[in-house]
């Protein structure tokens, strides 16, 4: 998912890419709203081990056709789109799993734990991303947009090589799933209830709790900004900005998991359970003014220190959010509630790529522009949650 979006940015394709992007992006919206009914009927251990092998199976066929041929470009973000879809049955899973097997009294320090192991592999995967789209090859090297001395070589992979490594994690994590001890807790009754009857029903609870609908849908504004700035701006802002290469994309990656890291360790220590609207609230004014820092920077030391501070609001909202949820919203209604939410954020991210996929904001550097609207969402998405937090109050 790095490789990816740079990939179209090296190759003056960015346009095309965002395009592509916006469309897969509402065609995953349905998906989206598919999968949480398929959360809340199905043992969420089986669905797991499903989706890895899915993608284990498709990327893996892509990445053996690019061995042999050049990737078209509709295959490159064909491995995109299943990547995307997977990430849409795959954490509400996750956090309805989550909340399955866990006792309420644990669930921030669950949260945390989740997010402190899943930012140390992107830790790891944006690392190594940074070596392999570009390589190393020579002791002097700039690398990370910084003069580095370094005492190794490393060639530069193809596309279809790097997507060979990423279909053979999902069979990896498939194995470690299929040996997790799981006995369902949850027994539900919505086998012979038809989709529609079944999001009917997501869609009446949070109607009868209009605090936690609009909690759900501006907690995600933080999540919405990162994804549509990480995949349809930051590739076109480092390279037409920064003027720098695909090692700075992918070393932002990694600064952005650390601050995600520390956040995980942090959080419940700056915002307790009790606290969790105040801090998703404060956590998304601070996104509202990083972005807004973008519109003026040509600075590589400042884009990373953005890169860590953003880790740091987007795990510390995802944190408290689901902190927030799980003791909110019952086990049997999280798959589809959380799908619903993620409609909304997932309307939202199309509207922002398909307005950024305009020619104007890949001309020059009005890249810029992009961040300033994304700045001043987040800080109507802040003053929404605000009024959210006092008609909780009240």
């Amino acid at each position: 998912m790095i490789a990816i979006p740079w990939y179209f940015s090296a190759h003056s394709q960015s346009a095309y890419f965002n395009t592509a992007y916006g469309i897969a992006t509402l065609l995953v919206l349905f998906f989206g709203l598919y999968a949480g009914t398929l959360v809340d009927r199905y043992s969420r251990k089986v669905i797991f081990i499903g989706i890895n092998l899915f993608c284990f199976c498709l990327i893996g066929s892509i990445a053996l056709y690019g061995q042999y041929q050049d990737l078209p470009l509709f295959l490159i973000v064909l491995v995109f789109i299943i990547t995307m879809l997977n990430y849409n049955i795959h954490y509400p899973t996750l956090y309805a799993f989550g909340q399955e097997i866990s006792l309420p009294k644990n669930y921030g320090k669950l949260n945390a734990q989740i997010e402190i192991v899943g930012q140390s592999t992107s830790i790891l995967s944006g690392a190594f991303a940074g070596l392999l789209i570009e390589g190393v090859e020579s002791t002097q090297e700039k690398l990370f947009g910084l003069n580095l001395n370094l005492g190794f070589s490393i060639p530069k992979w193809e596309l279809h090589q790097i997507f060979m490594a990423d279909a053979l994690t999902y069979m990896l994590a498939a194995l470690i799933i299929f040996f997790i001890p799981y006995q369902q807790k949850f027994k539900p009754n919505l086998l012979q209830d038809s989709i529609f009857k079944q999001l009917k029903a997501g869609f009446q609870f949070l109607k009868a709790h209009p605090n936690e609908l609009l909690f759900g849908l501006f907690s995600y504004s933080v999540f919405a900004a990162l994804i549509v700035s990480i995949h349809a701006l930051l590739p076109v802002y480092i390279h037409t900005r920064l003027h720098e290469d695909g090692t700075v994309f992918a070393a932002s990656e990694f600064l952005y998991a650390i601050g995600a890291l520390v956040s995980g360790i942090l959080i419940r220590l700056l915002f307790p359970s009790q606290r969790t609207e105040l801090g998703v609230m404060i956590l998304t004014g601070l996104a509202a003014l990083l972005y807004l820092s973008l519109y003026e920077n040509v600075h590589v030391i400042w884009f990373y220190l953005f890169s860590i501070l953003m880790g740091v609001c987007n795990a510390g909202t995802r944190i408290l959010r689901l902190t927030h949820l799980f003791k909110h919203i019952p086990n049997e209604f999280m798959g589809r509630v959380n799908s619903i939410f993620n409609m909304g954020n997932v309307l939202t991210r199309s509207i922002f790529i398909f307005c950024f996929s305009l020619p104007f904001f890949t001309f020059d550097q009005h890249i810029v522009y992009a961040f300033l609207s994304l700045s001043i969402f987040l800080g109507i998405s802040t003053l929404l949650l605000m009024y959210q937090t006092k008609s909780q109050q009240a």
